[in-house]
């Protein structure tokens, strides 16, 4: 395949993941914003489980994504995408089903088939780099990550518009939403045309695929994995807490939603030129930049407890985990060949995410204990370590390697 026509391919793969990252991601902050608050509407006075389904949506994602990893493997990125949509419909259905039934649990089990979807819309950042030439892949994982300015406004929105639709039974309508969220992400996806476990051509012999154990054993993906789990991490940790803090404090849902929004937007909204800061700067140097201003929220955040500072907080926290989590995601991708992509990126989003799943887990725990600025304080011992593995990783990379 000619170079041009490689790039061009590569462009309208990119365009058509981004735009099912901005549909289908949509259930993502619909699902964050309202599982805190449902589930503290569906519970008694004892509210320590409030944060349950939120922890049930990253439990879901973390456990689908080794099986979504091979689903894609067996099915191809069109077939596999496809099925990881209509998952994410059912969940929708599951999770209104129980809203009407005041089931906490079923709500949770909802959520739960919700993230085993999303667990599938995780991949097409790597599916974009896979089917890029080397030059191209950090900025098409920042195109992906792009369409998710559009979740940024159409999730909360649908929040605000839909949440009493279905009154008497709150966030109801949200849920059914999400269904038609993900029969319109279906049809996008049915655009993508890819052959089967289709490698990219880059002119570079793979050779043969090396063990997972080797692999994840190298600094450089033991690094990336360790900055991934931090920034990604941290900003579920503070996230999922954050409207239950608001709404404490004495502001409306609507208020809490839209912090919401706004975080979500400066996740996504970096993405447009991430790519370009990584290739000016280099992955590593951008990986710092996002935890030193997830530094910057900690420190905001802390400072009081007006709107603009939780807004402003999760402002900062959005920008940190962008540069983190992309800087992270394009070091991992230059660390295995296209026959080792499935189980290294399997392996990658399972531990990212169960982490991120006990991370939103204890949330609501220690925000219930301890309140909003423990959850702000936890920030500075996880940066600070990750700040010192990529500085133990640029030394090695500076030590002269033996002739």
């Amino acid at each position: 395949m000619s170079g041009p026509q490689m790039a061009r391919d590569a462009t309208r793969t990119t365009l058509i993941l981004a735009a099912s990252q901005a549909i289908i991601g949509s259930a993502a902050p619909i699902s964050i914003s309202l599982g805190g608050l449902a589930g503290d509407y569906l519970l008694g006075p004892d509210k320590s489980l409030a944060t349950a389904p939120v922890t049930a949506f990253t439990v879901g994602v973390a456990a689908g994504a080794i099986p979504a990893a091979f689903a894609i493997r067996a099915l191809g990125q069109r077939g596999g995408f496809m099925t990881g949509s209509l998952i994410t419909g059912l969940g929708g259905a599951v999770a209104a089903l129980a809203l009407f039934q005041s089931s906490f649990w079923l709500f949770v089990a909802g959520l739960l088939v919700i993230g085993a979807g999303g667990a599938f819309v995780q991949q097409f950042r790597f599916a974009a780099a896979d089917n890029a030439p080397p030059e191209f892949k950090a900025r098409a994982i920042s195109w992906v990550l792009a369409g998710g300015v559009i979740t940024a406004i159409l999730g909360p929105q649908i929040v605000i518009f839909t949440r009493e639709t279905l009154a008497p039974v709150m966030f109801a309508g949200s849920f059914v939403s999400v269904i038609g969220l993900a029969l319109a992400g279906l049809v996008i996806l049915s655009f993508l045309r890819l052959r089967k476990d289709q490698p990219v051509d880059d002119g570079v012999d793979a050779g043969p695929a090396r063990p997972l154990k080797e692999i994840v054993a190298s600094p450089r993906f033991a690094v990336a994995l360790f900055c991934a789990v931090g920034s990604y991490a941290l900003m579920s940790f503070v996230m999922t807490g954050a409207p239950l803090a608001m709404v404490g404090c004495g502001f409306s849902t609507d208020e809490a939603t839209l912090g919401i929004s706004w975080h979500v937007l400066a996740m996504f909204g970096p993405s447009f030129f991430t790519g370009r800061l990584i290739a000016r700067f280099g992955k590593e140097k951008v990986v710092a930049a996002g935890l030193i201003l997830l530094i910057g929220c900690g420190i905001v955040a802390l400072s009081g407890i007006q709107l603009w500072q939780f807004w402003t907080a999760l402002i900062l926290l959005g920008l940190g985990w962008n540069f983190g989590f992309i800087g992270s995601t394009a070091m991992v991708a230059e660390t295995y060949s296209p026959a080792e992509k499935n189980k290294v990126q399997g392996f990658h989003d399972f531990v990212l995410f169960s982490s991120v799943a006990f991370a939103s887990l204890m949330s609501g725990q220690v925000y219930n204990v301890w309140g909003w600025d423990m959850l702000n304080w936890i920030i500075f011992p996880v940066t600070v370590l990750c700040l010192v593995a990529l500085g133990a990783l640029a030394a090695i990379s500076r030590k002269p390697q033996p002739a």
